[in-house]
């Protein structure tokens, strides 16, 4: 792959980074032959820095890794397109994205993270709940379920589903929410518990969105 990449006379190619849930572009960055190789080989975004000329590590200093999803290099080999699940924020004035300031505004955006991107916190969620399942805390909820087994946690499910329903019936939005979120949390505890994980379902609700679903009697939303 990397014969395939045309570094400039400089050795570099640039390197636009996207929130891989979101589709938000976070920054450019530049990199060489051997910042590339090592975000290759660790899974992290690796840069080389034109004005202290040297190789640096996103999230280092600040811990606002960047965990690599996917790369693309573009038809002429010459600008790569790193999609990465962003830790805390991109940019090192605080803001989700590098790029927060439209033409017209004088202030960059403040919002920490777009609001699509509320999917980052379903997977993050869902990493705590691993967490809990492969390391049981005595003090955690969610370890307590997994420690009573599948029928406990089943009962759960079914216990919140009835709780939004009511909710939905007494036409109470704020009840709703409240219950829909447990049913939504204790449905996560499902999906770990029979060993499957969140980035399937978005899989799955990407597939029918695109009516690309094995299943033929689900149709294209």
């Amino acid at each position: 792959m990397m014969e395939r990449i045309r570094f400039d006379e400089k050795g570099l190619v640039p390197a636009v980074i996207q929130d891989a849930v979101s589709g938000t572009v976070l920054m450019l960055a530049y990199m060489n032959r051997e910042s590339l190789q090592k975000t290759l080989e660790t899974g992290t975004t690796w840069f080389f820095s034109r004005s202290r000329q040297e190789l640096w590590n996103k999230g280092a200093s600040s811990g606002h890794f960047q965990q690599v999803q996917e790369m693309f290099y573009d038809c002429d080999g010459d600008t790569l397109l790193v999609k990465v699940v962003q830790s805390g924020v991109a940019c090192h004035e605080g803001t989700f994205s590098c790029f927060s300031r439209r033409f017209g505004e004088t202030e960059p955006s403040t919002t920490a993270r777009p609001q699509v991107s509320r999917a980052v916190f379903l997977s993050e969620l869902f990493a705590v709940i691993e967490e809990r399942r492969q390391n049981p805390q005595d003090s955690s909820y969610t370890s307590s379920l997994f420690a009573k087994g599948e029928d406990r946690i089943l009962k759960k499910v079914g216990e919140e589903a009835a709780e939004t329903i009511i909710a939905a019936k007494n036409h109470n939005p704020g009840e709703l929410i409240y219950e829909m979120a447990d049913l939504w949390y204790h449905c996560l505890v499902l999906l770990s518990a029979q060993g499957a994980d969140v980035e399937s379902l978005f899989a799955e609700l990407g597939n029918r969105r695109s009516g690309k679903t094995v299943d033929p009697a689900k149709e294209k939303y």
